[in-house]
């Protein structure tokens, strides 16, 4: 964390741990900002130049590749299938997926119930603020605020979906039956994408499912309301996804950006399609065949907000050491990653801010 004090230009003192701990007990998050009124944003959620560089110059055109997933059960498309999602995850790890099987009204469902939670008076969303998820339910600003250098224009809920959901009255009712629905949908087509990441690298298409990475899903609803000084601040910033796999299905607003070495590229908003990206976990079971890359969210002066909904597929078997799959190491290419519990990863991750800097390379050999 920063130092709780810090001198401006002016020379003025600057309690940026006391200005950061009122805000949080104030439990109005980000849209509680915009809803006062607010002309300008906190100083705590100015971003250096670093953080911002590439947002004022236009971004390249948009290489994130749209799969189209039917006829996954026909021998041949599948094998093409496969072919185009492990290319996609070897050159870039993200892509788009289509006629994946959820239907359009399911997808406005589960984007309308996280839309309205949001835009309730904060004191009605204060009640359900909070950051521990013993409940199995959390709403709060910024998963890092604490150990942030600077906070990101964001308001998120978060649901654990595995081994088993929540009690159902711990998840806002305004949502609970978007939320079932929701994690329904995604653990059926996560157990679906993870066999055709399993078969892109030849190994058995269950792999991961028997290494426990359908059994623990986080979904994580974000919202992301009008900022007033977007070019000072991020939506979120740069980070790489923990587990296995990550489902994201955006509203049409767009601002994610995926790294490509030094240029950003635009992940362009497809109707109904959703967005999957490689997590760490699977770079380092993949020995580095799949990539896990940095993606970002640009904060936005639209009136009209950005939602998304992401599910991460997480290990259950927490404590159990995971490492590049056997199957994938020979003389010619020996393991490139250290053996690591779950939980020691889940630790670090949640303890470091969302730097940028990948925990793939905290492990490497």
């Amino acid at each position: 964390m920063a130092p709780a004090a810090t001198t401006n230009k002016n020379t003025e003192t600057y309690d940026r741990a006391k200005d950061i701990k009122e805000f949080d007990d104030a439990k109005i998050g980000v849209k509680g900002l915009v809803d006062s009124g607010i002309t300008t944003i906190p100083r705590f959620f100015l971003h250096p130049p670093q953080t911002l560089s590439g947002l004022t110059t236009p971004p390249d055109p948009a290489l994130i590749p749209t799969i189209d997933l039917s006829g996954l059960y026909n021998s041949h498309l599948r094998s093409t299938i496969v072919g185009k999602v492990a290319h996609a995850s070897r050159q870039l790890g993200f892509f788009q997926i289509i006629n994946h099987g959820i239907e359009p009204d399911i997808l406005e469902r589960m984007i309308g119930a996280i839309k309205v939670f949001n835009e309730q008076p904060a004191e009605i969303k204060a009640r359900v603020y909070r950051r521990e998820m013993s409940s199995g339910f959390a709403f709060f600003t910024n998963v890092d605020l604490f150990h942030s250098k600077a906070a990101n224009w964001n308001d998120a809920f978060f649901v654990r979906l595995g081994p088993s959901l929540p009690e159902l009255d711990e998840i806002p009712e305004i949502l609970r039956n978007e939320v079932v629905e929701w994690s329904e949908c995604t653990k059926k087509l996560g157990e679906v994408l993870m066999e055709l990441l399993c078969e892109g690298l030849r190994v058995e298409k269950g792999r991961l499912k028997e290494l426990s990475f359908s059994e623990a899903p986080m979904m994580v609803g974000n919202y992301y309301p009008y900022c007033p000084e977007p070019d000072l601040t991020m939506g979120v910033k740069s980070h790489t996804d923990p587990g296995a796999l990550t489902i994201l299905l955006p509203n049409h607003i767009g601002r994610l950006q995926v790294k490509d070495g030094l240029e950003w590229l635009d992940v362009e908003h497809v109707p109904g399609a959703l967005v999957v990206n490689i997590g760490d976990i699977l770079q380092i079971l993949s020995n580095d065949e799949y990539k896990s890359v940095q993606h970002r969210v640009l904060a936005s002066s639209s009136d009209e907000p950005r939602v998304s909904v992401a599910v991460f597929f997480h290990p259950s078997e927490k404590e159990s050491l995971y490492g590049p799959l056997q199957e994938l190491i020979s003389p010619e290419k020996p393991a490139l990653f250290q053996q690591f519990t779950y939980t020691d990863y889940n630790n670090r991750w949640y303890t470091k801010e969302l730097d940028g800097r990948s925990m793939v390379n905290h492990y490497r050999l």
